[in-house]
């Protein structure tokens, strides 16, 4: 990367940014633009045409990619170089779905036939617990190991026809009584997923579910499971090694549902189409990895997201799905986006002089149509939208109702553009409010494969270009390490503390007498 270079391009691109005009003006006398800026590919068509970003600004976005060496990054991560240099570690989410044929080299060595041998014993057992008397399965992780195949599995709920997943994260004692209540402990199998198999949250929990299961079951560790590379602390909970299912460094918990901790995932659908699962995400990586840039939707999402926060200086964008099963879908990209890119100090160490990354939010539609949507149409702040919506869904005989949100979805995009007039100030609405919206045939486990894996190449890009690591998480650690301080001053040990949390502690011993 020649920093100068990158730092000429940034200013070309504020530059362009500023001259900015409105968007609807943009489709005036213009019939082609929808075409030009729009791109179709993995059986998606993305259409970035209601933004106010033009042929020429567009264009300074590429030459911007270009020069922050977007391909070359890229190319390293595929090949298995340690690209997470603050920890040493290569990147190589993509390699749990790559194809049979695949060779990726990380050291020297061949990780695949490692990876399909994970692959092939999760299937084994996947099928060994669908044809068995398991009735439920938990899944107790947190993060990655709990947003990536909670999400999923809602997603993918039509072609559910497995056990029933329920997940438990939260160490709010809450959570995992309500899961429990309504089990039956003989037919429940337990998934613990925490790669150290350390997680304080995950292991309370887990503890908690082997008591609870004790109480009714004789060989309650032959209703757990680890997904995790501790062997020896899986063991020394009492699951022996057959049924622990590990996973490298060089898979970063909120790029890991395609391994092991989308286990439960591949026990709902099964392995055949947790296959084509993985297929999706391949396919969208070959379209990645081969594309040219200008064509390249995981590149264009990115430079739109830059062009939107970094440029434009919009500080949030808002994720918009219209189907009611992505509901987590938010959620999850909050953890892909927001922990990945949202980071002050550059992968040398060096104090940003940009924001990085945008806060991440959303709903479904058209919930959020009778809920925030008053604040994205009439709001002071302009929130960019990212509009996803399938044309076809999976109730056959409810079509009118797809018909109707569809409806809504495309007039949502529209009326932030357009806006309206009105002799009422408060019935005005100004338009001039961008908005992408990405449209599919039908949300199926190969469609939902290749939604994540544009997400999860679109926050590689951003950060490629930004300059700043994507795949480290030191800002989870601080709390943490705090909150294991403090839980003895809780049972009444003494330490100096600053006066408001010390308040706080005070008043927590004054309950519980």
């Amino acid at each position: 990367m020649n920093a100068a270079q990158v730092a000429a391009e940034w200013a070309r691109v504020f530059t362009l940014g500023k001259a900015r005009g409105k968007i609807a003006e943009l489709f005036e006398g213009d019939r082609s633009r929808a075409q030009r800026m729009s791109r179709r590919a993995c059986g998606m068509l993305y259409d970035f045409s209601k933004t106010a970003l033009t042929e020429e600004s567009f264009a300074a976005l590429i030459d911007l990619a270009e020069a922050a060496d977007v391909t070359a990054a890229r190319d390293a991560m595929f090949a298995g170089e340690k690209i997470n240099t603050t920890e040493g570690r290569a990147v190589l989410h993509t390699a749990l779905r790559a194809g049979p044929d695949a060779v990726i080299e990380v050291d020297g060595v061949d990780v695949m036939p490692e990876v399909r041998a994970t692959l092939a014993r999760m299937a084994d057992f996947a099928r060994e617990v669908r044809a068995g008397e398991f009735t439920d399965v938990v899944n107790i992780g947190i993060g990655g190991s709990d947003l990536g195949p909670a999400m999923a599995s809602l997603a993918l709920a039509p072609y559910s026809d497995g056990p029933r997943l329920h997940f438990v994260s939260n160490i709010d004692g809450a959570h995992i009584h309500d899961v429990l209540k309504g089990l039956n402990a003989a037919t429940t199998l337990v998934l613990v997923a925490s790669k150290t198999f350390t997680t304080i949250e995950t292991m309370t929990n887990a503890e908690t579910a082997r008591r609870w299961m004790a109480k009714s079951v004789a060989e309650p560790a032959a209703h757990f499971v680890a997904i995790s590379s501790a062997e020896d602390k899986a063991a020394a909970f009492g699951i022996p090694a057959g049924r622990v299912f590990g996973f490298e460094d060089w898979v970063g918990g909120r790029y890991s549902v395609w391994g092991p901790i989308g286990l439960s995932l591949m026990l709902a659908i099964g392995p055949e189409d947790f296959a084509m699962f993985l297929a999706g995400a391949a396919e969208m990586d070959a379209h990645f990895a081969q594309a040219p840039l200008t064509d390249n939707l995981p590149v264009i999402h990115a430079l739109v997201g830059l062009w939107h926060h970094q440029v434009c200086g919009y500080k949030t964008r808002a994720v918009l799905p219209y189907d009611q099963r992505l509901s987590r879908l938010p959620a999850y990209l909050q953890q892909l986006e927001m922990e990945s890119n949202g980071k002050r100090v550059s992968k040398t160490g060096e104090a940003l002089s940009f924001g990085s990354g945008p806060i991440v939010w959303g709903e479904p539609g058209t919930n959020g149509q009778h809920a925030f949507y008053q604040l994205l149409h009439q709001g002071t702040q302009i929130v960019p939208a990212e509009f996803l919506v399938a044309m076809q869904g999976h109730e056959a005989e409810l079509a009118h109702h797809h018909a109707l949100l569809v409806a809504n979805c495309f007039a949502q995009s529209q009326a932030l553009m357009l806006g309206r007039d009105h002799d009422q100030p408060q019935r005005v609405f100004e338009g001039n409010r961008p908005s992408v919206t990405m449209a599919y045939e039908k949300l199926t486990p190969l469609m939902l494969g290749r939604i994540i894996a544009l997400y999860e190449h679109r926050v590689f890009v951003e950060g490629a270009i930004l300059g700043i690591n994507s795949f480290d998480q030191f800002g989870v650690e601080l709390g943490k390490a705090l909150a294991m301080a403090l839980q003895p001053l809780l049972e009444g040990a003494e330490a100096e503390i600053d006066s408001s949390t010390a308040q706080l502690v005070a008043f927590y011993r004054e309950s519980l007498t």
